[in-house]
């Protein structure tokens, strides 16, 4: 039978060009057998084997031979046939898919296109960033160069701690003038011992010392020899400028301390140094009523100024051509415009002004000693805001007399001053909206005359120059205060909950 079915299948591949495995001619016999004679698709009429024909046992049944793998074909009529497969199995099976080597190169091309997306958004943010910080600090620099630049710190800080305050002692007599450094990482003062000392803030030991020298050994000696009143730092650092009430100013260099070059000219005590930020022009005032100007880096002298009506007690300077001056007892604020060689005149207080300090380039603040703090404009004439009796008063009652101002102090560009006085203690004080007022912060302990105060540049710190005397005279003597620096640190508010856990 076999061979007949054989013989007849290889009859219809001749005939129709078709081509038949093994395997299918098994699985065609099987239906065969187990559904009857049918016909063909040619029209063939088909006999299935009967199973007892011959052979009542079954035993002469043809079985087929196991299909290879790999000359197997599927067809819809063995989908009944094959065994169920279990679901979980099915699962397993789905899960283990293999990805072909297009559709691997498709998945990583997509993951790194997303890559590049997400850099190219972060870095479009970053640029964005910097680039408002740019527009920020350009717009800064413009308000600067204008002199209405007014950064808004006031606001944040708040009193140190009595322990946080470091006093630096090594001066014999009072303090009368200091500097600090552009890095804000030393300190220079100098003294009525003649004497010039260089701090280091962060450790508050000596890295240099000047000595004074005995009145009569001017010709011998390197360096002064009579009270230091006054003194100034170039904003690069360079160069240290001191004078002294011997009507000279020594030049010396910052770093190592080495002196340079000494400067005559004045006829009286040398009371304010300056110098203009971002060059070596310095600027000088006397007890002799003038303003000198000098090139440091020539070693030359260039012109003087004349138009106060008594000795100038001080003088300060930015980047602009041009220095303000406090006139003492004639009661004048004065705008010195060098280009120009004019000047001008402000009145307000109604005692001598011993102190001034630029705020910005169109604003300053000075001190008399009514004990008034005024804040003031180039633009008008009178203090655009004054507190009368800053420190209070001392003395008998119906005799009080306010304490003098003996020093102030600006944040440059910010809305933040000091002032200082002989009534133990320093006041931070926060200017209005356009400088139209003053408000106290707090007061910070300090006993003594607060001779000298500087702000340092980054804002973090302020030092206080306290002596046992006024640094223009001995009017008064505190025997319990101590001649030294205060380093006063300026804290400010934590800007969330979890700053002020750390900062407790």
């Amino acid at each position: 039978m076999v061979m007949i079915l054989s013989a007849f299948w290889m009859e219809i591949e001749r005939e129709h060009g078709v081509f038949m495995t093994k395997n299918f001619l098994c699985r065609r016999r099987r239906r065969w057998h187990a559904n009857g004679p049918h016909t063909s698709p040619d029209g063939l009429y088909l006999f299935p084997a009967a199973q007892g024909d011959g052979d009542p046992a079954g035993k002469g049944k043809v079985r087929a031979k196991k299909p290879s793998k790999y000359n197997e074909e599927i067809s819809s009529d063995s989908e009944t046939e094959s065994p169920a497969v279990p679901k979980k199995r099915q699962s397993n099976e789905e899960h283990e898919y293999e990805e072909t080597p297009q559709e691997k190169k498709l998945r990583l091309a997509k993951l790194y296109l997303e890559q590049l997306k997400d850099e190219e958004e972060k870095r479009a943010e970053e640029d964005s960033f910097e680039t408002d910080l740019i527009a920020g600090r350009l717009q800064e620099e413009v308000l600067e160069q204008k002199g209405k630049l007014q950064r808004l710190i006031a606001k944040d800080l708040i009193p140190p701690d009595a322990s946080e305050i470091r006093v630096l002692r090594g001066h014999k007599l009072p303090i009368t003038c200091l500097v600090i450094a552009p890095d804000d990482k030393c300190i220079f003062s100098a003294a009525k011992d003649c004497s010039i000392i260089k701090w280091d803030v962060g450790s508050g030991k000596k890295l240099h010392t000047i000595p004074g020298g005995r009145k009569g050994t001017e010709d011998r000696h390197v360096g002064h020899t009579a009270h230091i009143l006054c003194m100034a730092i170039s904003s690069d650092g360079k160069y240290l400028a001191t004078g002294d009430m011997n009507k000279l100013i020594m030049i010396w260099e910052a770093a190592t301390c080495k002196h340079l070059y000494k400067f005559t000219g004045h006829k009286g005590p040398v009371s304010g140094l300056s110098f203009r930020k971002g060059t070596h022009d310095l600027y000088s005032a006397s007890h002799d009523r003038s303003v000198k100007v000098w090139n440091v880096d020539e070693n030359a002298y260039v012109e003087t100024l004349f138009g106060h009506q008594d000795a100038i007690t001080g003088l300060d300077s930015l980047s602009r051509e041009r220095c303000v001056t406090a006139g003492g007892r004639d009661r004048t604020v004065r705008v010195w415009k060098i280009a120009e060689e004019s000047q001008l005149v402000f009145h307000g207080h109604e005692g001598s002004i011993d102190c001034i300090q630029l705020i910005n380039e169109e604003h300053m603040i000075t001190g008399a000693d009514d004990g008034s703090v005024s804040l003031w404009s180039v633009n008008k004439k009178k203090p655009l805001s004054t507190v009368k009796l800053a420190h209070g008063c001392h003395g008998d009652a119906g005799l009080e007399q306010p304490h003098w101002v003996a020093s102030v102090a600006a944040l440059q560009n910010s809305d933040t001053v000091a002032s200082g006085s002989h009534n133990s203690q320093v006041n931070v004080w926060r200017c209005g909206q356009n400088y139209r007022g003053l408000e106290p912060l707090f007061s910070v302990p300090v006993s003594g005359f607060v001779n000298s105060l500087k702000f340092s540049s980054s804002g973090h710190f302020l030092v206080a120059g306290v002596g046992q005397e006024h640094r223009l005279g001995r009017w008064w003597r505190l025997k319990e205060a101590k001649n030294g620096i205060y380093v006063i640190p300026l804290k400010r508010k934590p800007s969330n909950p979890e700053e002020a856990k750390v900062t407790e």
